[in-house]
């Protein structure tokens, strides 16, 4: 079996194996934020990748944005298309010894790229870095989940079953603007921090 681990992600970057990369930020995340009025939030963007999310949130002004990954290569990249963002709101390391808190975290591609075995790790260490009323928003795969992977699938009742312990299920439906090869594929949601 694959060890998702810090040299697998690397090699991903250093050999463009990087078919989840949009290129740009997808729309139902932009639309989201384009409605979000708080510039102080503070928000992570957890497996981040190249994190077009965290460079259209900085444009837009939003300056309390933190991004995470586990691979080296996308935070440099990013740092070299935004070169004022701060050095310090780049996290390199592993997820789940993150020790702190957030308004917001936007889930973008990095829930369906962890093993199915850490999932359960996932929503309890996202129930700690999320304050209380702080949202966990973004995209879920909506197909079968399968040992083949990443992405692996996984629905809406499954996401159910292990959010709402922790969470408010706010909004978790089919998403209407999704990119075209992800049409019906994704599941947009809101969470909110019980």
């Amino acid at each position: 079996m694959t060890t998702y681990n810090q040299l697998y992600w690397e090699d991903r970057y250093k050999n463009n194996a990087t078919g989840w990369d949009i290129g740009h930020i997808s729309t139902p995340i932009k639309t989201y934020i384009d409605q979000l009025d708080n510039k102080a939030l503070k928000i992570l963007i957890a497996g981040a990748g190249n994190s077009y999310e965290a460079e259209y949130l900085w444009q837009q002004g939003f300056k309390n944005v933190y991004i995470l990954d586990i691979a080296k290569l996308p935070l440099d990249n990013f740092k070299k298309r935004v070169p004022d963002f701060p050095t310090s709101h780049l996290l390199h390391l592993d997820f789940f010894s993150l020790k702190m808190t957030f308004d917001l975290v936007l889930e973008q591609t990095f829930f369906c790229a962890l093993l199915p075995s850490l999932r359960e790790s996932y929503v309890l260490q996202m129930s700690q870095l999320i304050q209380p009323q702080g949202k966990l928003v973004g995209l879920l795969f909506q197909f079968p989940l399968s040992s083949e992977g990443p992405p692996f699938g996984g629905g809406s009742e499954e996401y159910r079953d292990r959010f709402s312990p922790y969470f408010h299920i706010k909004t978790l439906e089919t998403c209407y603007n999704s990119i075209k090869p992800r049409a019906d594929k994704e599941l947009f949601f809101i969470f909110e921090k019980k």
